[in-house]
Protein backbone atom coordinates (compact mmCIF):
# COMPACT_ATOMS: atom_id res chain seq x y z
CA UNK A 1 0.00 0.00 0.00
CA UNK A 2 3.09 2.45 1.01
CA UNK A 3 4.58 1.60 -2.37
CA UNK A 4 1.56 2.36 -4.41
CA UNK A 5 0.85 5.10 -2.52
CA UNK A 6 4.80 6.55 -2.87
CA UNK A 7 4.07 5.40 -6.79
CA UNK A 8 1.47 7.78 -6.63
CA UNK A 9 2.85 10.97 -4.95
CA UNK A 10 5.85 10.45 -7.93
CA UNK A 11 3.96 10.43 -10.60
CA UNK A 12 2.69 13.57 -9.16
CA UNK A 13 5.88 15.57 -8.50
CA UNK A 14 7.21 14.18 -11.85
CA UNK A 15 3.96 16.08 -13.40
CA UNK A 16 4.74 19.23 -11.98
CA UNK A 17 8.45 19.15 -12.71
CA UNK A 18 7.95 18.80 -16.40
CA UNK A 19 10.96 21.89 -17.18
CA UNK A 20 12.78 21.24 -13.80
CA UNK A 21 16.37 20.26 -13.91
CA UNK A 22 16.02 18.12 -10.81
CA UNK A 23 16.10 14.54 -10.98
CA UNK A 24 13.02 12.40 -9.92
CA UNK A 25 12.76 12.56 -6.12
CA UNK A 26 13.54 9.19 -3.94
CA UNK A 27 13.07 8.97 -0.56
CA UNK A 28 15.57 8.26 1.96
CA UNK A 29 18.02 8.10 -1.14
CA UNK A 30 20.46 10.29 -1.95
CA UNK A 31 20.20 12.86 -4.81
CA UNK A 32 23.63 12.36 -6.62
CA UNK A 33 24.84 8.73 -7.90
CA UNK A 34 27.65 7.43 -5.44
CA UNK A 35 29.29 5.26 -8.24
CA UNK A 36 31.64 8.37 -9.12
CA UNK A 37 33.56 11.08 -7.27
CA UNK A 38 31.75 13.72 -8.43
CA UNK A 39 28.63 12.23 -7.43
CA UNK A 40 30.01 11.60 -3.79
CA UNK A 41 31.69 14.73 -3.78
CA UNK A 42 28.58 16.52 -4.74
CA UNK A 43 26.68 14.57 -1.96
CA UNK A 44 29.01 15.12 1.16
CA UNK A 45 28.46 18.99 -0.04
CA UNK A 46 25.06 18.53 0.91
CA UNK A 47 25.24 16.88 3.13
CA UNK A 48 27.92 19.16 5.34
CA UNK A 49 26.00 22.43 4.13
CA UNK A 50 26.18 24.91 6.93
CA UNK A 51 22.92 26.83 5.88
CA UNK A 52 20.95 24.00 7.19
CA UNK A 53 21.81 25.24 10.91
CA UNK A 54 19.57 28.24 10.62
CA UNK A 55 16.74 26.07 9.49
CA UNK A 56 13.77 27.51 11.53
CA UNK A 57 11.82 24.64 13.57
CA UNK A 58 8.72 25.92 11.24
CA UNK A 59 10.75 25.07 8.26
CA UNK A 60 11.96 21.73 9.77
CA UNK A 61 7.84 21.01 10.47
CA UNK A 62 7.21 21.90 7.35
CA UNK A 63 10.06 19.69 5.72
CA UNK A 64 8.78 16.57 7.30
CA UNK A 65 5.51 17.32 6.71
CA UNK A 66 6.28 17.42 3.43
CA UNK A 67 8.17 14.05 3.28
CA UNK A 68 5.26 12.46 4.96
CA UNK A 69 2.66 13.63 2.22
CA UNK A 70 5.07 11.88 -0.57
CA UNK A 71 5.06 8.52 1.44
CA UNK A 72 1.28 8.18 1.71
CA UNK A 73 0.35 9.43 -1.42
CA UNK A 74 -1.24 12.74 -0.57
CA UNK A 75 0.95 15.21 -1.90
CA UNK A 76 -0.73 18.21 -2.83
CA UNK A 77 -0.33 19.29 -6.51
CA UNK A 78 2.53 21.90 -7.39
CA UNK A 79 5.63 20.35 -5.36
CA UNK A 80 8.34 19.90 -7.30
CA UNK A 81 10.96 17.51 -7.18
CA UNK A 82 13.48 19.91 -5.77
CA UNK A 83 11.48 20.83 -3.32
CA UNK A 84 10.86 17.46 -2.00
CA UNK A 85 15.16 17.20 -2.00
CA UNK A 86 15.29 19.91 -0.12
CA UNK A 87 12.99 18.62 2.58
CA UNK A 88 14.97 15.92 2.84
CA UNK A 89 17.97 17.34 2.90
CA UNK A 90 16.78 19.38 5.44
CA UNK A 91 15.49 16.66 7.74
CA UNK A 92 18.72 14.59 7.20
CA UNK A 93 20.85 17.68 8.30
CA UNK A 94 18.79 18.16 11.68
CA UNK A 95 17.02 14.92 12.77
CA UNK A 96 18.66 11.79 13.51
CA UNK A 97 17.78 9.01 10.79
CA UNK A 98 17.14 6.30 13.59
CA UNK A 99 15.66 8.18 16.29
CA UNK A 100 13.87 10.76 14.79
CA UNK A 101 15.45 13.57 17.46
CA UNK A 102 16.95 16.48 16.70
CA UNK A 103 20.98 16.70 16.40
CA UNK A 104 22.69 19.17 19.05
CA UNK A 105 23.60 21.83 16.87
CA UNK A 106 27.67 21.75 17.12
CA UNK A 107 27.59 18.18 16.50
CA UNK A 108 25.29 18.06 13.30
CA UNK A 109 27.58 17.09 9.88
CA UNK A 110 26.60 20.50 8.87
CA UNK A 111 27.95 21.84 11.99
CA UNK A 112 31.26 20.14 11.53
CA UNK A 113 33.00 22.78 9.66
CA UNK A 114 31.96 25.92 11.64
CA UNK A 115 32.35 24.42 15.23
CA UNK A 116 35.72 22.51 14.52
CA UNK A 117 37.38 25.16 12.45
CA UNK A 118 37.91 27.02 15.54
CA UNK A 119 40.25 24.04 17.13
CA UNK A 120 42.07 23.85 13.89
CA UNK A 121 43.19 26.97 14.07
CA UNK A 122 43.94 26.40 18.06
CA UNK A 123 45.89 23.23 17.16
CA UNK A 124 47.92 25.02 14.10
CA UNK A 125 48.83 27.86 16.46
CA UNK A 126 52.61 28.81 16.39
CA UNK A 127 54.61 28.52 19.93
CA UNK A 128 52.56 25.70 21.69
CA UNK A 129 53.04 25.36 25.46
CA UNK A 130 52.83 22.00 26.61
CA UNK A 131 48.82 22.65 28.15
CA UNK A 132 48.37 24.66 25.24
CA UNK A 133 48.97 20.83 23.42
CA UNK A 134 47.29 19.08 25.84
CA UNK A 135 44.49 21.17 25.62
CA UNK A 136 43.78 21.25 21.66
CA UNK A 137 44.44 17.54 21.04
CA UNK A 138 42.15 16.94 24.02
CA UNK A 139 39.32 19.55 22.74
CA UNK A 140 39.83 18.06 19.11
CA UNK A 141 39.32 14.15 20.02
CA UNK A 142 36.44 15.31 22.15
CA UNK A 143 34.55 17.34 19.52
CA UNK A 144 35.13 14.17 16.86
CA UNK A 145 34.11 11.58 19.88
CA UNK A 146 30.82 13.99 20.32
CA UNK A 147 29.99 13.71 16.54
CA UNK A 148 30.45 10.23 16.02
CA UNK A 149 28.42 9.36 19.26
CA UNK A 150 25.28 12.31 17.97
CA UNK A 151 25.60 10.64 14.42
CA UNK A 152 25.76 6.60 15.57
CA UNK A 153 23.85 3.29 14.31
CA UNK A 154 20.75 3.66 16.57
CA UNK A 155 19.32 0.53 15.10
CA UNK A 156 22.52 -1.64 16.02
CA UNK A 157 23.06 -0.08 19.53
CA UNK A 158 26.50 -0.17 20.73
CA UNK A 159 27.54 -0.19 24.53
CA UNK A 160 28.97 3.25 25.47
CA UNK A 161 31.83 1.54 26.92
CA UNK A 162 32.98 1.38 23.85
CA UNK A 163 32.36 4.71 22.50
CA UNK A 164 34.25 5.50 25.72
CA UNK A 165 37.53 3.22 25.17
CA UNK A 166 37.76 4.31 21.24
CA UNK A 167 37.82 8.45 23.05
CA UNK A 168 40.23 7.68 25.36
CA UNK A 169 42.92 5.66 23.38
CA UNK A 170 41.82 8.62 20.46
CA UNK A 171 42.90 11.40 23.45
CA UNK A 172 45.53 9.44 24.94
CA UNK A 173 47.55 8.48 21.49
CA UNK A 174 46.84 12.10 20.11
CA UNK A 175 48.20 13.63 23.60
CA UNK A 176 51.36 11.32 23.63
CA UNK A 177 52.40 11.91 20.05
CA UNK A 178 51.74 15.68 19.99
CA UNK A 179 54.07 16.44 23.20
CA UNK A 180 56.49 13.51 22.15
CA UNK A 181 57.01 15.34 18.78
CA UNK A 182 57.32 18.93 20.32
CA UNK A 183 59.97 17.36 22.62
CA UNK A 184 61.88 16.42 20.34
CA UNK A 185 61.69 19.20 18.29
CA UNK A 186 63.03 21.54 20.82
CA UNK A 187 65.90 19.01 21.73
CA UNK A 188 67.27 19.33 18.23
CA UNK A 189 69.66 21.73 18.74
CA UNK A 190 70.79 21.21 14.31
CA UNK A 191 67.77 23.54 13.19
CA UNK A 192 67.40 27.03 13.28
CA UNK A 193 64.96 28.69 15.29
CA UNK A 194 62.72 29.41 12.22
CA UNK A 195 63.07 25.95 11.36
CA UNK A 196 62.09 24.66 14.53
CA UNK A 197 58.90 26.47 14.64
CA UNK A 198 57.93 25.54 10.88
CA UNK A 199 58.19 21.70 12.10
CA UNK A 200 56.22 22.38 15.15
CA UNK A 201 53.25 23.33 12.63
CA UNK A 202 53.31 19.95 11.28
CA UNK A 203 53.32 17.97 14.50
CA UNK A 204 49.13 18.28 14.80
CA UNK A 205 48.63 16.10 11.68
CA UNK A 206 50.31 12.82 12.84
CA UNK A 207 49.63 13.05 16.53
CA UNK A 208 45.33 13.55 14.70
CA UNK A 209 45.80 10.22 12.19
CA UNK A 210 47.38 8.41 14.67
CA UNK A 211 44.40 8.99 16.90
CA UNK A 212 42.04 8.24 14.27
CA UNK A 213 43.51 4.61 13.30
CA UNK A 214 43.97 4.40 17.19
CA UNK A 215 39.67 4.77 17.23
CA UNK A 216 39.27 2.87 14.56
CA UNK A 217 41.54 -0.23 15.92
CA UNK A 218 39.40 0.21 19.34
CA UNK A 219 36.03 0.59 18.22
CA UNK A 220 36.14 -2.27 15.37
CA UNK A 221 38.69 -4.47 16.92
CA UNK A 222 35.89 -7.18 16.91
CA UNK A 223 35.17 -7.47 13.42
CA UNK A 224 38.91 -8.92 12.60
CA UNK A 225 37.57 -11.95 15.27
CA UNK A 226 34.11 -12.28 13.98
CA UNK A 227 34.32 -10.99 10.54
CA UNK A 228 31.87 -8.73 8.23
CA UNK A 229 29.41 -9.95 5.71
CA UNK A 230 30.26 -10.35 2.48
CA UNK A 231 27.46 -10.28 -0.50
CA UNK A 232 27.33 -11.54 -3.80
CA UNK A 233 26.58 -9.20 -6.92
CA UNK A 234 22.47 -10.56 -6.65
CA UNK A 235 22.56 -8.71 -3.00
CA UNK A 236 22.49 -12.50 -1.66
CA UNK A 237 24.63 -13.06 1.90
CA UNK A 238 27.73 -15.29 1.17
CA UNK A 239 29.36 -15.49 4.56
CA UNK A 240 31.15 -13.96 6.99
CA UNK A 241 34.51 -13.18 5.81
CA UNK A 242 37.62 -11.99 8.66
CA UNK A 243 40.11 -11.25 5.32
CA UNK A 244 37.37 -8.93 3.82
CA UNK A 245 37.18 -7.76 7.88
CA UNK A 246 40.94 -6.92 7.68
CA UNK A 247 40.47 -4.63 4.09
CA UNK A 248 37.63 -3.19 5.59
CA UNK A 249 39.48 -1.64 8.59
CA UNK A 250 43.03 -0.95 6.38
CA UNK A 251 40.66 1.07 4.07
CA UNK A 252 38.79 3.04 6.69
CA UNK A 253 41.89 3.77 8.98
CA UNK A 254 43.58 5.02 4.95
CA UNK A 255 40.67 7.58 4.69
CA UNK A 256 41.35 8.50 8.40
CA UNK A 257 44.73 9.43 7.57
CA UNK A 258 44.24 10.97 4.72
CA UNK A 259 40.66 13.23 6.22
CA UNK A 260 43.26 15.50 8.41
CA UNK A 261 46.04 15.67 5.78
CA UNK A 262 44.95 18.92 3.98
CA UNK A 263 43.22 20.23 6.65
CA UNK A 264 45.97 20.01 9.05
CA UNK A 265 49.25 20.25 6.45
CA UNK A 266 47.81 23.20 3.99
CA UNK A 267 47.28 26.06 6.59
CA UNK A 268 50.83 25.97 7.72
CA UNK A 269 52.14 25.83 4.14
CA UNK A 270 50.22 28.60 2.94
CA UNK A 271 51.06 30.80 6.34
CA UNK A 272 54.95 30.31 5.90
CA UNK A 273 54.67 32.09 2.98
CA UNK A 274 52.18 34.49 3.92
CA UNK A 275 54.12 35.20 6.59
CA UNK A 276 56.82 36.80 4.94
CA UNK A 277 54.69 39.26 3.16
CA UNK A 278 55.00 43.05 4.08
CA UNK A 279 51.22 43.51 4.59
CA UNK A 280 51.60 41.06 7.46
CA UNK A 281 54.99 41.68 8.76
CA UNK A 282 53.93 45.19 8.86
CA UNK A 283 50.41 44.12 10.97
CA UNK A 284 51.10 41.33 13.17
CA UNK A 285 47.78 41.65 14.32
CA UNK A 286 46.45 40.65 10.94
CA UNK A 287 48.34 37.15 11.31
CA UNK A 288 45.19 35.06 13.52
CA UNK A 289 42.52 35.95 11.65
CA UNK A 290 44.04 35.54 8.31
CA UNK A 291 45.26 32.12 9.66
CA UNK A 292 41.68 31.36 10.43
CA UNK A 293 40.10 32.17 7.11
CA UNK A 294 42.88 29.78 5.67
CA UNK A 295 41.83 27.51 7.80
CA UNK A 296 38.18 27.90 7.14
CA UNK A 297 39.21 27.75 3.28
CA UNK A 298 41.20 24.48 3.62
CA UNK A 299 39.03 22.79 5.74
CA UNK A 300 35.76 23.87 3.81
CA UNK A 301 37.33 22.55 0.63
CA UNK A 302 39.41 19.16 1.79
CA UNK A 303 36.50 18.22 3.79
CA UNK A 304 34.15 17.22 1.09
CA UNK A 305 36.91 16.37 -0.90
CA UNK A 306 38.62 13.77 1.41
CA UNK A 307 35.28 12.06 2.41
CA UNK A 308 34.45 11.37 -1.33
CA UNK A 309 37.59 9.58 -2.26
CA UNK A 310 35.98 6.04 -1.48
CA UNK A 311 32.92 4.65 -2.28
CA UNK A 312 31.28 3.10 1.39
CA UNK A 313 30.71 -0.44 -0.35
CA UNK A 314 33.66 -2.09 -1.60
CA UNK A 315 34.44 -4.91 -4.02
CA UNK A 316 36.56 -7.35 -3.71
CA UNK A 317 37.82 -11.38 -5.53
CA UNK A 318 36.49 -14.13 -3.93
CA UNK A 319 40.15 -16.06 -4.41
CA UNK A 320 41.42 -13.66 -1.86
CA UNK A 321 39.02 -14.75 0.37
CA UNK A 322 38.76 -17.90 2.78
CA UNK A 323 38.31 -21.17 0.84
CA UNK A 324 34.67 -21.66 1.72
CA UNK A 325 33.67 -17.67 0.77
CA UNK A 326 35.04 -18.77 -2.17
CA UNK A 327 33.24 -22.24 -2.40
CA UNK A 328 29.27 -20.49 -1.48
CA UNK A 329 29.51 -18.36 -4.24
CA UNK A 330 29.60 -18.58 -7.92
CA UNK A 331 30.36 -14.76 -8.66
CA UNK A 332 34.29 -13.68 -8.95
CA UNK A 333 33.64 -10.99 -6.68
CA UNK A 334 31.69 -10.15 -3.59
CA UNK A 335 31.06 -6.65 -1.87
CA UNK A 336 31.35 -5.27 1.74
CA UNK A 337 30.34 -2.49 3.61
CA UNK A 338 33.84 -1.50 4.73
CA UNK A 339 32.48 1.25 7.21
CA UNK A 340 32.54 4.95 8.30
CA UNK A 341 35.36 7.41 7.80
CA UNK A 342 33.78 9.25 10.22
CA UNK A 343 29.81 9.95 8.65
CA UNK A 344 27.13 8.11 9.86
CA UNK A 345 24.66 8.36 6.85
CA UNK A 346 21.17 6.88 6.96
CA UNK A 347 21.33 5.74 3.17
CA UNK A 348 25.09 4.57 4.09
CA UNK A 349 23.52 1.95 6.98
CA UNK A 350 24.89 -2.03 6.18
CA UNK A 351 21.45 -3.20 4.79
CA UNK A 352 19.24 -6.09 5.85
CA UNK A 353 20.57 -9.60 5.06
CA UNK A 354 19.09 -10.39 1.62
CA UNK A 355 19.12 -7.06 0.63
CA UNK A 356 19.37 -6.99 -2.67
CA UNK A 357 22.97 -5.03 -3.76
CA UNK A 358 21.16 -4.27 -7.05
CA UNK A 359 18.84 -1.93 -5.29
CA UNK A 360 21.99 -0.72 -3.21
CA UNK A 361 24.16 0.48 -6.33
CA UNK A 362 20.85 2.44 -7.20
CA UNK A 363 21.61 5.29 -4.86
CA UNK A 364 20.90 8.70 -6.83
CA UNK A 365 20.05 9.63 -10.41
CA UNK A 366 22.50 12.49 -11.22
CA UNK A 367 25.69 11.91 -12.64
Amino acid sequence: MADTATTASAAAASAANASSDAPPFQLGKPRFQQTSFYGRFRHFLDIIDPRTLFVTERRLREAVQLLEDYKHGTLRPGVTNEQLWSAQKIKQAILHPDTNEKIFMPFRMSGYIPFGTPIVVGLLLPNQTLASTVFWQWLNQSHNACVNYANRNATKPSPVSKFIQGYLGAVISAVSIAVGLNVLVQKANKFTPATRLLIQRFVPFPAVASANICNVVLMRYGELEEGIDVLDSDGNLVGSSKIAARHALLETALTRVVLPMPILVLPPIVMSMLEKTSLLQARPRLLLPVQSLVCLAAFGLALPLAISLFPQMSEIETSQLEPEIAQATSSRTVVYNKGLEHLELEEQRWPPRRRRWGEKRRTGTEP
